[in-house]
């Protein structure tokens, strides 16, 4: 592709040296994969300043540099004299930058279908499957990219072990692959990860969701305000994406959440608010929970109707009603949604019973934070048995946000009549601190060590622990992993999966988690 054209696709650049007319035959941002003819992107990583690595892609061949800094602060003097071999763009963002530089090489995908977004931090996964469920359900040719799996036509692609949103390059292709398959809406996931570091952009979203707001990833944030700043993004990009026709740009929002009057206040030709509040555009009445599911009464512009679903748990009448509120707005008939929400069975991970004859109920979950983790507790309650306990086995992550450790362990120590705590990714950080930030939680929520929470690190051998305390009615909930299958541990990545650990303990056996350096 001519590197003029890519260049176009900018929203701002300087040309430092050289003369964009260059034909280039591939984008690049990691040094190694440059290659003769490449466009190499370098940006400011999380670990790693990829400025550092310029000069490296030049010698593997790349002849475009796009990067943040200038050119005389990355150690290109060296090549004065072969300045007509290299052309250097000033970018004021690498990632944004190749973010449309990604969607510029595959054509601009997101402008030939109906992009939707789904954020907030909890519910999203859920959210996105329940939507596209409902959108296959009205005949509609729908893709989705989620944490889990990215799915159009009659492929499944797996996106990720340890996931959050795909690369920038990697969300164009898989457009890509979704325009050529004659996708006509794509659901997408977008994690604050996701938007904060310009993975998502370029996807030129018509609907953007929101599922809720509160405390997570502050490691990377550093705020609130900046984690809620991150996730408003979707909705700011609203007013800038490309224009499809007959497409309006709409918002749905949570109107029982802290962030309903934060986000009200971006533009949108329609803005829909769900929730119980009553002045919710899309409301839920009439709640029933049981064991099996939950039934409800949807009020809304489109009128009133019924709907019955086999999810459980008051937190989930927030995801039917954003899949819902979403659904309607883009044309969905109340007939065609009643039946949609009710033969869905969920997401791998997401309050999933594992059965294997057990006289209690066993669930995994990926609840998380401290807001997710409430939620399952009290979704937990609801499944026991009269006199029947909750038993949870769960952890921290490592170089994550530190503050939800305690807030986490308080949930547990309120909430649950017993908690087993243990490795959740430690990575670099020491396990047996963050087992004490979780543990002084619980004893900030009343817990008292050996009576009602124990630790142990080793997470098969914890997960084994409940099943051994879990009685005829209890219910056992196993969070933190959910869908994920591996386990970090300094900086390497070890196969684990919770459903399969949950299963061999079940059966009495203990899947082994520590690898022998950490034990």
């Amino acid at each position: 592709m001519e590197l003029s054209r890519l260049l176009s696709s900018l929203p701002s650049y300087q040309i430092q040296r050289g003369v964009p007319t260059k034909h280039i035959t591939a984008l690049a941002w990691d040094s190694r994969r440059a290659c003769p003819g490449s466009l190499f992107v370098a940006y400011r990583g999380v670990a790693v300043d990829g400025h550092a690595f310029i000069l490296q892609a030049f010698r593997n061949g790349a002849r475009c540099i796009v990067a943040e800094r200038p050119i005389e602060e990355v150690g290109l003097s060296q090549l004065q004299d072969r300045e007509d071999d290299l052309v250097y763009i000033q970018v004021p963002n690498a990632r944004e930058a190749l973010a449309w530089l990604s969607a510029a090489w595959h054509g601009f995908p997101a402008r030939q279908m109906m992009m939707v977004g789904v954020t907030g931090t909890d519910g999203k996964t859920t959210t996105v499957h329940l939507l596209y469920h409902i959108l296959r359900a009205s005949a509609r040719r729908v893709g989705m990219i989620s944490t889990v799996s990215a799915v159009f036509g009659d492929r499944v692609v797996d996106t990720g072990l340890h996931t959050t949103t795909p690369d920038a390059f990697d969300v164009q292709r898989l457009l890509a692959d979704m325009a050529a398959e004659g996708i006509e809406v794509c659901i997408l996931e977008a994690t604050s990860h996701g938007l904060a570091q310009h993975r998502v952009t370029a996807c030129e979203f018509d609907v953007a969701v929101v599922t809720n707001i509160t405390h997570d990833h502050l490691d990377l944030h550093g705020s609130l305000e900046a984690y809620r700043a991150a996730k408003a993004r979707l909705f700011a990009g609203l007013s800038t994406a490309a224009r499809k026709p007959g497409v309006p740009k709409i918002a749905v929002l949570n109107r029982d959440d802290s962030s309903y009057v934060y986000l009200r206040s971006y533009s949108a030709d329609v803005v829909l608010s769900y929730g119980q509040h009553p002045h919710a555009d899309v409301r839920a009445s009439q709640m029933q929970y049981t064991p099996n599911g939950i039934r409800l009464v949807v009020e809304s512009p489109w009128g009133s109707f019924p709907l019955q679903s086999t999810l459980v748990g008051a937190f989930n009448v927030d995801n039917i009603l954003a899949a819902t509120t979403a659904g309607l707005a883009m044309g969905v008939p109340p007939r065609v949604m009643q039946q949609a929400v009710g033969v869905f069975q969920g997401v791998k991970g997401r309050m999933e019973r594992v059965e294997c004859g057990q006289p209690f109920t066993a669930l995994i979950d990926f609840a998380h934070t401290p807001n997710s983790l409430r939620q399952a507790l009290q979704s937990a309650r609801s499944l026991a048995a009269p006199g029947g306990r909750v038993i949870v086995v769960f952890g921290c992550a490592g170089m994550r946000d530190v503050e939800k450790r305690e807030m986490m362990g308080r949930a547990a120590a309120e909430l649950a009549d017993y908690a087993v705590l243990t490795a959740e990714d430690p990575r670099t950080e020491s396990l047996d601190a963050i087992l004490e930030a979780i543990a002084e939680g619980c004893r900030q929520g009343g817990g008292i060590e050996g009576k009602t929470f124990e630790r142990i690190p080793d997470r098969g051998a914890a997960i084994a622990r409940g099943v051994a305390l879990a009685q005829p009615g209890d219910v056992l909930l196993v969070c933190g992993k959910g869908h994920e299958r591996s386990m970090c541990f300094g900086d390497t990545e070890y196969e684990w999966d919770d459903r399969a650990a949950l299963t061999l303990a079940l059966r009495g056996e203990v899947m082994t988690t520590l690898p022998t350096a950490c034990k």
